[in-house]
């Protein structure tokens, strides 16, 4: 594969699994691929160890002021330059032949999502509603409004450490709406439903690390939460047909 990738990774006080992730991702990539890294104003010492790594596909990007992780993804995602790009968290490790399994399914479609483990077991994360395995299956793919409802219902594993999109795709993603202060993976999941763009890969291709320190944890949210949160996922669901 010719394409040139960029992994698109935000950080904010990650200081202590941050090299782990980017040891995993850089074995991965080629000569003329970019690990782009947008620092959200770590108190830290974030930036200290990235720097240290010293390899030159890494581009660092420091935010004097704390912007969030939504407008810090959207940073990187505007800052990158490959022909696709992977989205990564700061603090899983990614498993062999991600790059390439994700790349090649963004191409073919426009955006793909893949399943992803639980560090330290191997095990698939638990549905919040059923407590089944969570799981993505290809054959849903093309399952437009089963996926979208999925969305809404808050029971389908859409995770933006396990994405993929192709440029063409980014440039209907971006700009995030103006009203997404969570969940910009979602966002790019309805959008991707909605034109038709998102495929399924079976496999896993991370391992992703739980702790208190996640941008989103099992800790259960109010209901006030919750339906704010429901509320703008239809808002965002109406946004993306004008994409």
């Amino acid at each position: 594969m010719n394409q040139r990738v960029s992994v698109c990774m935000a950080t904010y006080n990650g200081a202590s699994f941050v090299s782990a992730q980017i040891e995993s991702i850089l074995a991965q990539l080629v000569d003329d691929d970019e690990l782009v890294i947008v620092d959200d104003a770590s108190t830290d010492d974030t930036v200290a160890v990235v720097e240290s790594i010293g390899d030159p596909r890494i581009r660092i990007i420091r935010q004097n002021v704390n912007q969030g992780y939504v407008r810090t993804f959207e940073r990187a995602l505007r800052e990158a330059t490959g022909d696709v790009l992977l989205l990564s968290d700061q603090d899983d490790l990614w498993l062999p032949g991600r790059r390439d399994l994700l790349a090649q399914a963004a191409l073919s479609r426009g955006v793909a999502a893949s399943n992803l483990v639980l560090l330290g077991s191997d095990h698939a994360l638990r549905s919040p509603l059923t407590g089944r395995p969570w799981l993505l299956k290809a054959a849903d793919s093309r399952r437009r409004w089963r996926n979208e409802l999925l969305i809404l219902a808050g029971d389908i594993p859409y995770f933006g450490c396990a994405m993929a999109m192709s440029r063409d795709a980014v440039s209907r993603v971006l700009p995030f709406p103006p009203y997404l202060s969570e969940s910009h993976d979602l966002w790019i999941a309805t959008v991707a439903n909605r034109h038709g763009l998102m495929t399924h890969v079976d496999a896993a291709t991370l391992r992703r690390r739980v702790h208190a320190g996640n941008a989103s944890t099992p800790r259960p949210r109010s209901l006030r939460h919750v339906l704010a949160a429901r509320w703008m996922l239809v808002r965002a669901f109406a946004s993306a047909r004008r994409r």
